[in-house]
């Protein structure tokens, strides 16, 4: 048996000078700095995984105090409720990555306690949110971009928001640690102003808070005198529903704890408490700025950027100066804060995918370890959510938080599910259930009105996507499943071969011809090859190579280690085909390597045996089916063609063997 040379070599053809200027050289994954090169402190992360729930105070208090019309005197009792609410989920969502310390969020969450089917829902929620995640922080960043912009240059807002999409592609291909990195600095620029806004208007209205409480008691009276006890109450709670965005991208430090730093799940409460504290003080003092400075809704213009107004506009060109550098802060912290749609989405997806409920290949890795199949899906949905709305902020933010907290609903409630069903086990049950027992009232609360309140609005046009999406991801794994077991009833032929191997292990004969067989793990397709090989040329080939390229995907990139005992199962499975050849009288040995790519890893396996063997013969097994359609090309990767083509290119005879699926998938 014979190893690879090193896996960075295999991942790929040396890529051009353009390439590696864009998306930078590939990385090797058996060097241990590479985990600690991609990895997040936690500080990076949360710039990059809690920019999204940061940023939201841009745009959910606004909907929060619009929706009190008249009412302002409830502001301060908001300003209290929004911050509890944080602080409520955010611990609730610490607990769940103690339990779950490998990642995988809402989806995992409810899979795991719920079962598959609330898994998927849950999962198809996290995409469409992961989606409108970016559509939202690029709409709204471009809302305070052109806030403080000539009125006719709001054309351009489109084409700007789609080439901000694009820039975030473009530096999410080369990596997640390099894309947070760039975009650190916008993190700091938006705390240091908010900061001073925040500081500013609540520090220099204090001499004002006798008049202000004055203002409130009288407010009031006269609202309890004109809705009463129960209209004020059902206002109150209909305008902290309509501020549902202030809490999305909470659960993203959970659901991207896969890209943080050792030890992972120190480092993401770490991370969860900066950003819970962050964000409760901003969106909380922002709803309360907003009351202390009388701000009203401006037609073109955001409360943020009337708050701004409202607090420096009296100074002159400093004044100026602060508004515009706070609005920018703001403004490209949004654009920041889709991130989180770009580094939790992909990782949703690759869970999904392990489990059969999307596309396999959207859990391969590119050879910079990023996720590029779900960040290429991620930028064009997002960019053709932003065409059908016509980039407004107000009809994506009513698509957004109904599935946060749907995916809120289901995790809370695994969580309840979880205690409970324990509490034989854990004596001080009780108390570690209380807080997902409030904050799954307060998660159905805020869902209920929300579905209730934004359905006729547009969030029709969210349930109903996310319905198909399940519907998907149904039929999807329907198919695999069907697949799977037809490719088992040709394992059962196994028990039937010769029992016996040869009297004794032959070496390899480099001048006989040499079947090499490209297979992955030991099962009915790699079986299928070697029994149509000696069906189809009995005698012929007396030497027989098995290749195979350990595929590292986003489920197990965890570190080096992941890496070994990958190569450990390959070589495991690889053995078994070898003494399965012996067993048929042929004399046989395994090739392998470890990579993220398969074609490339086979191409430059295959070339290497070539040399060694002159008269090699290459065949790659590919899925047939009884009635071929369109989809299942999309499903099952052209990988044998595709390889057949390269090995051709490169002067090597290649064939492809068809492998009948016995069952024809009904999907």
């Amino acid at each position: 048996m014979q190893t690879s040379p090193p896996t960075h070599e295999l991942l790929r053809p040396a890529p051009g000078r353009f390439r590696r200027l864009l998306f930078g050289a590939p990385r090797d994954l058996r060097d241990p700095s590479t985990y600690r090169h991609i990895s997040l402190v936690a500080f990076l992360a949360w710039v990059g995984l809690g920019a999204d729930g940061l940023s939201s105070s841009a745009y959910g208090p606004e909907e929060s105090f619009k929706a009190l019309g008249s009412h302002h005197f409830l502001a301060v009792g908001l300003a209290a409720a929004i911050a509890f609410t944080v602080f409520v989920i955010s611990y609730a969502y610490s607990r769940i990555i103690e339990h779950f310390p490998f990642g995988g969020g809402g989806y995992v969450v409810a899979t795991k306690l719920l079962g598959p089917r609330f898994g998927v829902v849950s999962g198809s929620a996290l995409l469409v949110d992961y989606v409108l995640t970016v559509s939202v922080s690029i709409a709204a960043g471009a809302d305070a971009t052109f806030s403080f912009l000539p009125p006719a240059w709001a054309a351009a807002k489109v084409p700007v928001e789609l080439a901000a999409i694009g820039a975030l592609l473009l530096l999410n291909l080369r990596g997640v640690k390099e894309s947070v990195t760039v975009l650190a600095p916008i993190f700091v620029a938006f705390l240091v102003t908010h900061a001073i806004l925040l500081v500013g208007v609540i520090g220099g209205r204090a001499g004002e808070l006798p008049a202000v409480a004055g203002e409130l008691r009288a407010g009031y009276h006269s609202g309890l005198a004109a809705l009463g006890a129960g209209g004020l109450a059902a206002l109150f709670l209909r305008a902290y529903s309509m501020g549902a965005g202030t809490y999305t991208g909470i659960e993203a430090v959970s659901n991207g704890l896969q890209i943080m730093r050792e030890p992972k799940v120190q480092t993401a409460r770490r991370t969860m408490i900066y950003m819970a504290t962050s964000l409760a003080l901003t969106a909380g003092g922002i709803t309360l700025a907003y009351l202390l400075v009388h701000a009203r809704p401006v037609e073109g213009k955001t409360m943020n950027a009337v708050l701004a107004e409202a607090f420096a506009g009296r100074w002159g060109t400093a004044g100026q100066v602060f508004i515009w550098v706070t609005l920018a802060a703001e403004t490209a912290l949004l654009f920041v804060a889709a991130q989180a749609g770009f580094i939790d989405g992909p990782r949703v997806m690759a869970n999904m995918a392990n489990d059969s409920w999307l596309p396999h290949r959207f859990g391969q890795l590119s050879d910079r370890l990023s996720m590029q199949h779900g960040i290429l899906l991620i930028s064009g949905a997002s960019a053709a959510t932003l065409l059908y709305t016509h980039g407004d902020t107000g009809t994506l933010v009513l698509m957004y938080s109904i599935n946060v907290f749907l995916t809120f609903s289901l995790s809370e409630s695994g969580m309840v599910r979880y205690w409970f069903r324990e509490r034989r086990k854990y004596p001080d049950w009780s108390r570690h259930i209380v807080i997902h027992v409030v904050g799954l009232v307060l998660c159905l609360s805020i869902l209920v009105v929300s579905v209730v309140e934004k359905f006729r609005e547009g969030g029709w046009v969210t349930l109903v996507t996310t319905a198909l999406l399940i519907g998907l991801c149904a039929a999807i794994r329907r198919h695999y499943l069907a697949v799977k077991g037809g490719l088992r009833r040709l394992e059962e032929l196994v028990p039937a071969l010769p029992a016996a191997p040869l009297a004794a292990v032959e070496p390899l004969d480099r001048r006989q011809p040499t079947a090499v067989l490209l297979v992955g793990g030991f099962g009915g397709l790699g079986i299928h090859q070697l029994l149509t090989l000696q069906r189809l040329f009995p005698g012929h080939y007396r030497n027989v190579i098995f290749l195979s390229v350990g595929v590292i995907d986003a489920a197990s990139m965890k570190g080096v280690e992941a890496v070994d005992e990958l190569q450990r199962r390959t070589e495991e499975d690889l053995r078994r085909y070898v003494d399965l050849a012996r067993r048929l009288g042929l004399r046989a040995d395994f090739r392998m390597s470890v990579g993220v790519e398969a074609v490339a890893g086979a191409q430059a396996l295959c070339v290497a045996t070539a040399r060694e063997f002159p008269r090699a013969v290459f065949y790659a097994g590919k899925l047939v089916f009884e009635r071929e359609r369109w989809f299942q090309r999309m499903l099952h990767n052209e990988t044998a063609y595709q390889l057949q083509r390269r090995l051709q290119l490169a002067g090597l005879h290649a064939m492809v063997l068809p492998v009948r699926v016995l069952a024809s998938p009904a999907a």
